[in-house]
């Protein structure tokens, strides 16, 4: 197996592995206000995502950002709730023409999930001579999880209406759940 395909499975397995559903939590909550019809928008959502997480999973490689894994791991549990408390509030998307708070919280939390798996990346890629093919190839397997998430989302959200469910409530059904496991996750994570 090249170093390429190893990493970008280990990105693919990072955002799929169930063990791991604070990401799935996260892009849930985010795509909860969307329709199948939006997804030029969720594409850009979770490339925003991606890109803030990629920025500071390559920041923290280079031992450039240093923040204590605690703090991190409540912080990860915190940007998911506050994501499914504004999707509660306001569970249509923005019509506007300015950058959604969706876009916003995709890019901004992206950096903070990003600092959540540093420090198991940075082992492995400590034995690489370069960094840059397998950090690349493992954001591309990150990407693509978070496309499988969506749409597999996208599918049921669809299936849903046509079997006659609400699309406001189920919009709040979703960000619902997710602000209470969030809120567990919180008190599990707590670093004081």
């Amino acid at each position: 197996m090249s170093s390429f395909e190893l990493y970008f499975k280990l990105g693919l397995q990072h955002i799929l592995d169930i063990n791991g559903f604070d990401h799935i939590l996260f892009v849930l909550a985010l795509c909860a206000v969307y329709v199948a019809r939006d997804w030029k928008k969720i594409l850009i959502l979770v490339t925003a995502f991606t890109i803030g997480h990629s920025l500071t999973l390559a920041l923290a490689t280079f031992n450039v950002v240093k923040v204590r894994s605690d703090v991190i791991e409540f912080l990860i549990p915190v940007t998911i709730a506050i994501t499914a408390l504004v999707t509660l509030f306001k569970p249509k998307p923005s019509t506007g023409k300015g950058i959604s708070l969706n876009y916003l919280f995709a890019g901004f939390f992206g950096l903070i999930h990003g600092l959540g798996f540093s420090n198991y990346l940075k082992e492995l890629l400590g034995k690489e001579a370069s960094i840059w093919q397998p950090l690349l190839a493992f954001n591309i397997g990150l990407e693509v999880g978070q496309i499988v998430i969506v749409a597999s989302f996208l599918l049921l959200t669809s299936l849903l209406h046509l079997a006659g469910v609400n699309r406001k409530d189920w919009t709040l059904i979703v960000s619902a759940f997710v602000l209470g496991i969030a809120c567990m996750l919180m008190l599990e994570t707590k670093f004081w």
